[in-house]
């Protein structure tokens, strides 16, 4: 028998059952839920495989215990209301941003923009520690905005640890900076560097690329670092982890010693309370963090009985009611691919976003998961922070994460905006 349960009630979206024949041997029971023993390793690709997956930098994946991927979603009518203390039009910032502000649809700010603005506008360092999907990319562009508004000589670096992160970021800026002539340029790997040298080569005054593209251009003397007197590390934790620090350091002491220094972080380790001592002046420190994962989003297991093929199993899964917009999580880029093309083939159409994508194709991928055009979206770690697409009913981990902190990014992308979302983790 195949149910969904969950601690402290069921879920409307996963009840239907299933009737397998129960297997033998000690992993008898499948069922979605369960069993809160440990696990090591991942499950393997789409075709199944051994676990013992490898985390970042080459060795085995951290040990994770099966009960961290379970949580029921805290929904409760005592949750503290946040007030802010401003609205967009008590900040002081130029009307005319105020106006492509309103026609954004933004007019209450969120705890880490009503926090950090005000801060920002003054010139002050900042380190702002917030959970993903927090609105932190308009609590520096609005501000960075007005900035140049108020002198358009000021050039602004923006670092960011994926491609789609730094072209939703340049999205971002394109309706906050409309009419207001002024130009981004966002520098990215997987895209033509011609383009962008010719892009650094006309007048702009953002620039926001990933470490690795903006290392190439500097080395070329496309980008002279000592130009940019504002500089702001978004998702410097992910930046730890992909390896990019020594690249942002780099970087960042080529810049001018009197800079302007923003630091964005969902989590605080030594080595990046190393990073703010080195990096920033006296920084305003601003924590809204509500905890590890979002309230909002139920959290469980599925298990995958002996003898049952893990691919039928998630087959099944995305034909139950509910299952509307799905981010599934892969480990490799290779078996990432497979499953969406082995999904496609048993009539569920997906896309693969990964690094061996060109960029215009992982482009593609995401316009056709955003605009419905594709129920299933696979991916690599490459979209688990910081991307915004609105609506992700469920998160599946169809290999297990490598580490904690990754997880809780991944399941980060559903839950958001006050919805309810579902993250469930193959073991």
């Amino acid at each position: 028998m195949y149910q969904k349960h969950f601690r402290g009630g069921s879920h409307s979206s996963v009840s239907r059952q299933f009737n397998y024949r129960k297997p033998a041997g000690r992993h008898g029971t499948s069922h979605v839920g369960g069993s809160r023993g440990g696990f090591r390793g991942n499950s393997g690709g789409s075709r199944g495989g051994r676990g013992g997956g490898r985390g970042p930098g080459g060795g085995f994946a951290k040990h994770i215990d099966v009960s961290k991927f379970i949580n029921k979603a805290v929904i409760t009518e005592k949750t503290e209301h946040f007030v802010p203390d401003h609205t967009f039009t008590d900040f002081q910032v130029d009307t005319r941003l105020k106006t492509n502000i309103a026609t954004k649809g933004y007019f209450v700010p969120t705890p880490i923009q009503d926090k950090a603005i005000p801060h920002i506008i003054r010139g002050a360092d900042l380190v702002g520690i917030a959970n993903t999907g927090t609105g932190k990319t308009a609590a520096f562009l609005i501000p960075l905005i007005n900035k140049v508004l108020l002198n358009q000589k000021e050039k602004i670096l923006i670092i960011v640890p994926t491609r789609e992160l730094a072209q939703q970021i340049e999205q971002e800026f394109v309706g906050f900076a409309k009419h207001l002539a002024m130009w981004a340029v966002c520098c990215v790997g997987g895209a033509s560097i011609v383009s962008q040298m010719k892009a650094l080569a006309r007048p702009f005054n953002f620039l926001i690329g990933t470490p690795g593209r903006l290392r190439d251009l500097i080395e070329r003397n496309k980008i002279r670092l000592n130009e940019y007197s504002t500089v702001v590390i978004d998702e410097a934790d992910r930046m730890l982890d992909m390896g990019f620090i020594n690249d942002v350091k780099f970087m960042v002491g080529a810049m001018a010693k009197q800079r302007h220094t923003l630091f964005f972080s969902a989590t605080i380790s030594r080595e990046i309370e190393v990073l703010i001592k080195q990096f920033l002046t006296d920084p305003v420190m601003i924590s809204v963090k509500t905890g590890d994962t979002a309230q909002g989003v139920d959290q469980d297991i599925v298990r995958v009985p002996l003898g049952k093929n893990k691919l039928d199993v998630l087959q099944e899964l995305l034909g139950q009611p509910g299952f509307t917009k799905v981010l599934i999580f892969g480990k490799t880029k290779h078996g990432v691919q497979r499953l969406a093309e082995d999904l496609s083939r048993r009539g569920i159409i997906s896309e693969a976003i990964h690094g061996n994508k060109s960029q215009s194709q992982r482009v593609r991928a995401l316009k056709s998961f955003k605009d419905h055009k594709v129920k299933v979206l696979v991916a690599t770690d490459v979209a688990a922070r910081g991307l915004d697409i609105s609506g992700i009913t469920h998160v599946i981990n169809y290999d297990v994460p490598a580490t904690y902190e990754d997880y809780v990014h991944r399941i980060g992308r559903t839950g958001r905006a006050g919805k309810k979302g579902q993250a469930l983790t193959f073991v």
